[in-house]
């Protein structure tokens, strides 16, 4: 992406989870220019549109946090209808992570294929959305 690398998550807290990393490394999101930080920021709600297009999710949840990784990423969340009702209203941190699927190459091949052609059919829009 411009601004930097989406990637998946290495757990699978909830399907989908992926990282936008920002590149070049910058601490947050503060240190980028204005220019940039837009571009960032864009590419995050376009990653977000392609996660809502491919996941079926209900909605996207979006955070920056860096406060134990201080290199700018950020963490989207696809959330579900499906959901355990007592999950649906909090943060995916109070998921029990240790339970999560971890990232597999090959089982999630047609996923990364299917955000990639999504990404690609939004960047080559006149608009980018």
């Amino acid at each position: 992406m411009p601004s930097g690398w989406a990637s998946v998550g290495d757990h699978q807290v909830v399907h989908g989870y992926c990282l936008l990393l920002a590149d070049p490394v910058v601490p947050d999101l503060n240190a980028l220019s204005a220019a940039a930080r837009v571009r960032f920021l864009a590419d995050m709600v376009l990653l977000g549109d392609a996660l809502l297009e491919v996941t079926g999710a209900s909605r996207i949840n979006y955070e920056i946090l860096g406060n134990s990784e201080p290199a700018l990423h950020a963490h989207l969340f696809p959330r579900y209808d499906s959901e355990p009702p007592e999950r649906r209203p909090g943060p995916v941190w109070f998921y029990d992570w240790s339970k999560a699927p971890a990232f597999d190459r090959a089982s999630y091949a047609t996923f990364i294929g299917a955000i990639a052609r999504a990404l690609a059919a939004r960047s080559s829009s006149p608009t980018g959305c």
